[in-house]
């Protein structure tokens, strides 16, 4: 079967050609990302390190991306970094069952790219993080494990 010279070429060249065709049909027919639209709310997706204890939980969606982390050198608070300048955040840090509902997050920095919240204790692990931010007349919403601000067993 090897012996054949036809054969052994096709061998070879089919897999690159399988692999330059899965790459074409997605230029040609994927699907384009959409700048965001004013008035339009849109996912922030939890990455892994929100799911263990990291230190940092980063949320993005397309080009905007969001670092939460326990801030300890003023009293305890939440940070919140972002990608761009962010017009307003609203979070709440509870119990699923037992949201009191969000409160605003305020500005530590002029450029609105740093955002803080001030905590009494260090969330629980059963608590949950919700945040809604602003940018541009655009909402973004997550919803995040507390995980990551949890000490190492």
């Amino acid at each position: 079967m090897f012996t054949n010279k036809h054969v052994v070429v096709a061998l070879l060249v089919a897999p690159v050609l399988s692999i330059m065709a899965w790459f074409a049909v997605g230029n040609f027919i994927g699907e384009e990302a959409k700048p965001a639209m004013p008035g339009e709310a849109y996912p922030l997706v939890e990455k892994s390190n929100c799911r263990y204890a990291s230190g940092i939980c980063e949320l993005e969606n397309q080009d905007v991306k969001l670092a939460l982390r326990l801030d300890e050198s003023v009293g305890l608070a939440l940070e919140l970094n972002a990608s761009h300048p962010v017009e307003a955040v609203l979070m709440s840090v509870s119990h699923p069952e037992r949201d009191p509902g969000p409160r605003p997050m305020q500005p530590a920095d002029a450029k609105g790219l740093k955002w803080r919240m001030p905590l009494t204790t260090v969330p629980g692990a059963e608590q949950r993080i919700r945040i809604v931010i602003s940018i541009n007349d655009s909402a973004y919403f997550a919803d995040a494990s507390t995980a990551f601000l949890q000490e190492e067993a």
